[in-house]
């Protein structure tokens, strides 16, 4: 594939609407794409496009995924920038992945197994597709396509707890002095909060604090009793586990938590042959490389840890712009980001063949 036709299949991928739990017409589409491309493809049970090619003694399995969140950006071209929801937050990474294996596997240098696999609701709670994957496979190498910027790779993730807090209490008239729900509800974010600054003090890196958010509220009554939610998320450092943030969560607030769902935070070396690969391919593109610890959660903390293997997540375009209205990706930077990929996966299995062990089969 030419640059021409790389930024054509991103734009394709961008007019296909996709937001989590409708994926349907993408994956049929990059199927087809890889198929077409000489990567044997197809859906799996749960809804990942799935594309296999290349032979040899090791694997490299590209995780991106499909979903985006909600809010339509118009598609269009300007002044050298794509714009379209999930250009950046994940479909530039994941067309990054398609486009650099077809090139190396059209070219016949593709010195090992490749496995890409879009995945389905990466952005709802539930990560089902990554779910499904990490029970089906063990590579020997795995890149996580999120954006990272073309000269960077994020070496890890903070974990995250997402919760819903709720208290009751008689009803009143609010011409009394007694608090309102709503009022002690607010209370209590506060309270999170301020033992949240606590928490931190002395940690000067966002990777290694506690970082709450109030993402809603609600208040109401039925005449008898009132009541107020709260939804919270936190960010969690990787000496604070999820079973000990709820915990603390309890402890703080006081009231009724209900865990929608936790994810450990993650990070790894980045001296194995993956890391080193990928940072020799982004100096041969010109640049320096950067190494990344992230505030946010991806597919990465779960996989990683189940897989065991050199693992990081990568890709073109600016984390910034992830879920807002101005999403967009840069050209230039799309189409540096898949030659440091052809250079990446043409190069890690040399520097991978002294450690090649015995895996498992496929199933």
């Amino acid at each position: 594939m030419n640059n021409t036709e790389a930024i054509a299949l991103l734009e394709a991928m961008l007019r296909i609407p996709s937001v989590s739990g409708n994926e349907e017409r993408l994956a049929a589409f990059l199927v087809e794409t890889m198929d077409r491309l000489g990567i044997s493809a197809f859906i799996d049970r749960a809804g990942n496009a799935v594309g296999m090619v290349g032979d040899g003694p090791l694997t490299a399995l590209l995780l991106g995924h499909m979903d985006t969140v909600p809010g339509d950006i118009p598609v269009r071209i300007e002044n050298g920038k794509l714009y379209g929801r999930g250009a950046v937050d994940a479909k530039g990474p994941l067309a990054a992945f398609i486009v650099a294996t077809a090139r190396l596997a059209a070219a016949g240098a593709l010195p090992l197994r490749v496995i890409i696999i879009g995945c389905v609701e990466e952005e709802a709670p539930s990560s089902r597709g990554a779910q499904y994957v990490v029970r089906r496979y063990r590579p020997d190498l795995c890149i996580v396509g999120e954006p990272s910027g073309w000269d960077a790779l994020t070496l890890g993730y903070k974990g995250s707890l997402r919760a819903s807090l709720r208290l009751e209490q008689p009803a009143s008239h609010s011409a009394h002095a007694a608090q309102t729900a709503a009022e002690r509800a607010c209370a209590i974010w506060q309270r999170i909060h301020q033992q949240a600054e606590r928490f931190n003090a002395g940690r000067t890196r966002a990777f290694d604090q506690l970082l709450p958010a109030l993402v809603g509220i609600n208040s109401g009554g039925d005449g008898r009793y009132n009541w107020a939610e709260l939804q919270v998320s936190m960010r969690l450092p990787p000496d604070l586990p999820p079973d000990a943030a709820e915990e603390w969560l309890r402890e703080t607030a006081g009231c009724s938590v209900n865990v929608l769902g936790a994810t450990p935070a993650w990070s790894g070396s980045r001296t194995t042959p993956l890391h080193r690969a990928l940072a020799r391919a982004i100096r041969a593109q010109g640049g320096k490389p950067r190494y990344l610890l992230k505030t946010g959660t991806a597919d990465l903390n779960l996989v990683a840890p189940a897989w065991g293997c050199p693992a990081l997540a990568y890709g073109p375009g600016d984390a910034a712009l992830d879920h807002t209205p101005d999403e967009h990706i840069v050209l230039d930077e799309y189409l540096r980001g898949i030659h440091v990929l052809e250079d990446t996966l043409r190069s890690v299995g040399a520097l991978m063949q002294t450690n090649v062990q015995e895996i498992p089969a496929f199933t």
